[in-house]
């Protein structure tokens, strides 16, 4: 969970090898709080955005992928209806929700 006085933004992902349980509701939920415009599932966050067209849609994917590719946290993208992107964020490892899909979820949140 984020330090008293430490935003999301200023963090950065950790390594999870599987060695570490999910996120209790109560922990999501508090850090929820941070990223708002994010659903809130039991295993996972979620954001869908609508962008003026196709190549913007796709610049914001493009700009995603070098964020989770710096922090080596992957969300899941989809891009439908070909201006919308879903974006998803989930641990696998762990099989649920783990603080790096919320300091992602914040940072991508600084790219919109």
């Amino acid at each position: 969970m984020a330090l008293a006085g430490t935003s999301l933004t200023e963090k950065r992902c950790r390594p999870c090898e599987g060695d570490e349980d999910p996120l209790g509701a109560k922990e999501a939920e508090a850090l929820h709080q941070e990223v708002p415009d994010w659903g809130l599932g039991a295993k996972e966050i979620h954001r869908d955005l609508e962008f003026p067209d196709f190549r913007a849609a796709i610049r914001f994917v493009d700009q995603v992928a070098g964020l989770a590719e710096d922090e080596g946290h992957h969300p899941d993208l989809l891009v439908h209806d070909y201006k919308k992107v879903r974006v998803t964020l989930s641990t696998h490892a762990i099989g649920g929700l783990s603080e790096n899909d919320f300091i992602l979820a914040a940072k991508i949140d600084q790219i919109l």
